[in-house]
């Protein structure tokens, strides 16, 4: 097997962490290349940081070079303080970081959205989140993987009210939804993270795995 190079985009988030950890513990990968706001401590064979606030274009140009490319990045509302800038983030930044890699030379593409994304959602963040799949498909990657999670399970480095309660209560309806609701259970972001591994490996084409779907391709790993 040839070593490729990873590009990943949201490595300190709670699925950008683990899937750093599992793209090194591959072995599919000789170099994995991380891009962060802020220096992360990470000193591991194989990883390459450079810390970016994403306004350099010509940095960007000159460092956004890999085969398989791994989108993790998004934001809250409280965070990012408006629908504006949650744009910014949660849409743009991933469309343009995508396209860069792709005019150097990235052939597959794997990117964390939401369980029901859509252009069309009267919710702004699941058309924020339905507006930045559409343009990470015309990217024109030979493989697109959209990763479509459900509630993310897992240890976040930030507190979130409003999700910790959620877990909770999962742990109990999870098991109660099946059939077309299985799409709708709590995902651990382990799971996302090695189906994307998986799943950007497969044939030329565009995949949208939701939540049952990742912990399908998660158990072949």
């Amino acid at each position: 097997m040839n070593k490729k190079t990873a590009l990943l985009f949201g490595a300190t988030g709670l699925v950008g962490n683990l899937l750093l950890e599992e793209l090194i513990e591959s072995g599919r990968y000789s170099l994995v290349r991380i891009f962060v706001r802020q220096a992360t401590g990470i000193d591991l064979p194989g990883v390459e940081e450079t810390v970016t606030d994403f306004s350099d274009s010509i940095l960007l140009e000159d460092r956004i070079r890999g085969d398989d490319v791994f989108i993790c990045l998004g934001t809250t509302i409280k965070k990012a303080g408006s629908v504006a800038n949650m744009e910014k983030i949660d849409r743009d930044l991933p469309v343009k970081l995508a396209k860069t890699a792709r005019r150097n030379g990235a052939v597959r593409i794997a990117v964390v959205s939401s369980i029901g994304a859509a252009v069309s959602s009267r919710n702004y963040y699941l058309r924020i989140k339905g507006e930045m799949e559409q343009g990470i498909k015309e990217a024109g990657y030979e493989r697109t993987v959209i990763a479509r999670p459900s509630m993310l399970l897992g240890d976040r480095k930030e507190w979130r009210t409003g999700e910790v309660v959620g877990k909770v209560l999962m742990k109990t309806v999870n098991p109660l939804l099946s059939g077309s609701m299985r799409k709708f259970r709590a995902i651990h972001g382990l799971d996302v993270a090695r189906a994307m591994i998986i799943l950007i490996n497969g044939d030329p084409g565009t995949v949208i795995a939701e939540s049952h779907e990742l912990q399908k391709a998660a158990k072949s790993w």
